[in-house]
C-alpha cells in the first residue's frame, strides 16, 4: 500500500478492564484522519469476563488457548456488526488493527502476552489483519507501551499545548502534547480503574463503582494513600509501563466498602498528579478518554489535584468510547506503511520503531 494512500481500517481493542470489545472505524493514510465511520461495544458477559479474568499473568496452555479461541470469534462477530452498520462489506476494508487482549506484560524481562490470533481473524472475516503491536518495541528494549500517543497528536493537531490527553482504562497513561518540534512524551501513570473495579465487585458484586458512588459516601485514608504514593514507580522517571496487577498487593485494609473506594479513587487521581513531575512543561488542559471519565468523583479530584481545566475527550469533538479501537486502526495503517507507532518518548523504544504482524485472508 503506498504511503499516501488513504484507506478505510478498523480497530478493534479490548482493554485491560476486561470489560467488552471496542471496534471503529475510520479512513486515513496513517498521517491523518479524513472521515470516521460507525463504532460500538460489545460488553463481555460475566461468564467470558471471569474466564478473561483467569488468563491474567498466564495460565495452563489449554485454558489460554481456548480462551483465545473465543475471544477472537467474538472479535469477528465485533467486526462483521460493524460492517452492517457502516453498510460496507470486507472488500471495503483494508485492514483491521487487533490488538487482542493483554494478559502479561513484563517490559522488563522482555516479554509482553497479548492473545488473539491474528490468523483466525483474518479468515473469519475476510480481511487483512495486523496484530501483535507491543512485541516488536519490547523486544527492542522498549516498554511496549503505551502505544496510542501517536494517535493522540494526530487527533491534537490545531489545538493549542502543552496538552495532555489522559486515558483511564484499567491502567492510566498520559500522553503530553507540546509544539509540533518538540518530542511526544507519554507513559502509564499507575492504576486507572483496575484496583477500583476489583474492589466494587469484591464488596458490592458490580464491575465497577457506578457514578463513583461507592466512593462518593467514603473517607479517603490518608495515611494509606500516602504509603501508596511511596511505591519506587511514581519517583521512576518515564517512559515506563505498568501491568494491568502491578499493584494488586495495594489493596485496601481495613476498610469499608466505601472508604476503600473513596481512597482508591483518591490514589488514581493522585497517580495522574504526580505525573506533572516528567512534563517538559506544565499542560494547560487535560482532555481525557477512557471508561475512568464517566466517573465523576474521579473526574472531581482530578480537578482538584490538577488545579487546570479537566474535560472529557467529548469536549474537542472526540469519542472516548471509541478513541482506543481508532487509535489501533490508525496503526494498522502506520504499520503497513513503515511508519513507526513507539518512539524513545513514549515506550522508551531506542529509535522510532515500527510494529505488528500482518496476516492474510485468503479470498482475494
Amino acid at each position: 500500500m503506498p504511503k499516501s494512500a488513504e484507506v478505510w481500517a478498523i480497530g478493534l481493542m479490548s482493554g485491560t478492564s476486561c470489560d467488552g470489545i471496542d471496534a471503529a472505524l475510520l479512513r486515513t493514510d496513517g498521517n491523518a484522519v479524513t472521515a470516521y465511520g460507525p463504532s460500538l461495544t460489545i460488553p463481555y458477559d460475566d461468564v467470558f469476563r471471569g474466564a478473561l479474568r483467569a488468563c491474567l499473568g498466564g495460565a495452563e496452555e489449554k485454558t489460554v488457548t481456548e480462551v483465545e479461541q473465543e475471544l477472537t470469534e467474538r472479535h469477528a462477530v465485533a467486526v462483521l456488526e460493524l460492517l452492517r452498520l457502516a453498510d460496507r462489506a470486507p472488500r471495503d476494508i483494508a485492514l483491521i488493527g487487533f490488538h487482542g487482549q493483554t494478559i502479561l506484560h513484563e517490559p522488563e524481562k522482555r516479554r509482553t502476552w497479548q492473545i488473539g490470533d491474528g490468523a483466525l481473524l483474518a479468515q473469519a472475516t475476510g480481511i487483512d489483519v495486523i496484530n501483535d503491536f507491543r512485541s516488536n518495541d519490547v523486544s527492542a528494549g522498549g516498554q511496549g507501551a503505551p502505544l496510542a500517543p501517536v494517535y493522540h497528536r494526530a487527533l491534537a493537531a490545531g489545538l493549542a499545548g502543552p496538552l495532555a490527553v489522559l486515558n483511564l482504562g484499567g491502567v492510566g497513561n498520559v500522553t503530553w502534547i507540546g509544539s509540533p518540534e518538540q518530542d511526544l512524551l507519554a507513559f502509564d501513570t499507575g492504576p486507572a480503574n483496575a484496583l477500583i473495579d476489583d474492589w466494587a465487585l469484591l464488596h458490592t458484586g458490580r464491575a465497577v463503582d457506578h457514578g463513583g458512588a461507592l466512593a462518593k459516601a467514603g473517607r479517603v485514608d490518608e495515611q494509606m494513600l500516602a504509603h501508596w504514593l511511596a511505591h519506587p514507580y511514581f519517583q521512576a522517571p518515564a517512559p515506563k509501563s505498568l501491568d494491568r496487577d502491578a499493584f494488586r498487593k495495594l489493596m485496601p485494609t481495613g476498610s469499608s466498602a466505601a472508604d476503600g473506594a473513596a481512597t482508591l479513587t483518591a490514589f488514581t487521581a493522585a497517580t495522574v498528579a504526580a505525573a506533572l513531575q516528567w512534563f517538559p512543561q506544565p499542560a494547560a488542559r487535560w482532555l481525557v478518554t477512557g471508561g475512568g471519565r464517566h466517573n465523576p468523583v474521579l473526574m472531581e479530584e482530578l480537578r482538584r489535584r490538577l488545579s487546570v481545566p479537566v474535560d472529557p475527550v467529548e469536549a474537542v469533538g472526540w469519542d472516548g468510547d471509541a478513541l482506543e479501537a481508532q487509535a489501533f486502526a490508525f496503526m494498522a495503517v502506520r504499520s503497513s506503511a513503515g511508519l513507526p507507532i513507539s518512539f524513545p518518548g513514549t515506550t522508551g523504544a531506542p529509535r522510532p520503531l515500527s510494529g505488528g504482524t500482518l496476516h492474510r485472508h485468503n479470498h482475494r
